[in-house]
């Protein structure tokens, strides 16, 4: 015999239009008998989602990006619920679930609302596209789960993460200048540790993935921004325009590098762009779309060349103590970019590079130019344009 949410998915779920969705959410909210199957129908198509390669936060950007934040929330609620199951989960699964939206209470703000919700949800999330895996998914065996890092390593990444956090906190530009540069060094330098310790151990680890989220608006020049903390960490970098994500390929030391810079910077530019504007607005200027855009095009062109510069300054100090037998370093690098660059050709095979323009606002690119270089500049601006793997 057909059950309630069998009748009500059968209606919403495989029909257009927002009449089947309200005969379905109809004929859920006259039964609240069928409310925990109706949950169980929504973790399952949760777990859909992971068969296909996406991640708790990916999942929920784009239900918001979709729909909107109340079922954002929704799905997040339905996320907590359906990984509760395992017992072990990948490191980056935890940190994501720990940054999920709180639970919704069920049935508000009425039953009809609220199962109109679930199946516009159901709808999204069962016609999710596949995505390319990065990572096992929850349940896999526990040997291929990351295991937990090197028991220093946390000291590290604490250290760093406490000068990305002053940076993002003070309000005098070269402190913030400063305090990034000394994070990106010691991120370059652990990097550079972790490269020759898996060279002399012969460590079979190989190069993971991670994504991360790029936000709109001025989505082109967070993805640029991005493309460019990657880089200079020895990482690739692919935007999923549509999608809103760029999947990062690289060593895991690396990838936690870009995660963490990426984040620092993103606060960093935001806050120096809205003084920037609001010195613009003061003056009388009304441009403020194109001079935000010109502004974070500016500032992550510049912080590109200025963190690939940085990361060279110390691999080349490196090659020159005595921390590695004389030529022992810069082969050890050179086959960790070519496992990279291997790994990230595997997972997209048909990645294009498209050049971003539309700059039109050269007062936004020469504060965004400055504010990712106060105190000293380094070679000529490439003018307002930039590339990017998509």
């Amino acid at each position: 015999m057909e059950s309630v949410i069998d009748r009500a998915c059968a209606t919403a779920l495989y029909a257009e239009g927002d009449a089947a969705l309200d005969t379905g959410a109809s004929l859920l909210a006259a039964a609240p008998e069928a409310d925990a199957e109706a949950h169980r129908r929504g973790e399952e198509f949760v777990r859909r989602a992971w068969d296909r390669g996406w991640h708790p936060a990916d999942l929920v950007r784009f239900v918001r990006h979709e729909l909107d934040e109340r079922r954002a929330e929704l799905a997040a609620t339905l996320i907590a619920a359906e990984t509760a199951r395992y017992a072990e989960l990948p490191p980056r699964w935890r940190q994501q679930l720990a940054e999920l939206p709180a639970p919704v209470p069920r049935n508000r703000p009425d039953r009809f609302r609220y199962a109109g919700d679930l199946l516009e949800l159901y709808r999204l999330l069962l016609r999710l596209p596949a995505i390319e895996p990065v990572g096992p998914p929850p349940g896999a065996a526990a040997d291929q789960l990351h295991r937990p890092p090197a028991a220093d390593e946390p000291r590290m990444l604490t250290r760093i993460r406490a000068l990305l956090a002053k940076a993002e906190a003070t309000g005098f530009p070269e402190e913030a200048e400063a305090l990034t540069t000394k994070a990106q060094e010691l991120m370059a330098r652990h990097s550079i540790d972790e490269a020759l310790l898996a060279a002399r151990t012969h460590s079979r680890e190989t190069p993971g993935a991670c994504r991360i989220g790029v936000e709109p608006p001025y989505e082109s020049a967070k993805a640029i921004l991005l493309d460019a903390v990657a880089s200079a960490n020895r990482c690739r970098a692919v935007w999923n325009d549509d999608l809103g994500f760029t999947t990062v390929v690289g060593f895991e030391p690396d990838l936690e590098a870009v995660e963490l810079l990426f984040t620092s910077l993103l606060v960093q530019g935001t806050a120096a762009m809205t003084r920037a504007e609001a010195g613009q607005r003061a003056g009388g200027r009304k441009r403020t779309k194109t001079f935000r855009q010109a502004f974070l095009m500016g500032y992550a062109q510049r912080l590109g060349r200025r963190l690939a510069d940085g990361a060279e300054r110390v691999t080349a100090a490196a090659d020159d103590a005595d921390a590695a037998p004389a030529g022992e370093l810069l082969p050890v690098l050179a086959a960790r970019d070519v496992a990279v660059t291997d790994a990230a050709g595997r997972m997209f095979p048909r990645t294009t590079t498209s050049r971003v323009r539309g700059v039109t606002d050269l007062d936004g690119w020469t504060h965004g130019t400055e504010a990712a270089d106060r105190a000293h500049t380094g070679g000529t601006p490439r003018g307002p344009e930039g590339e990017i793997r998509a």
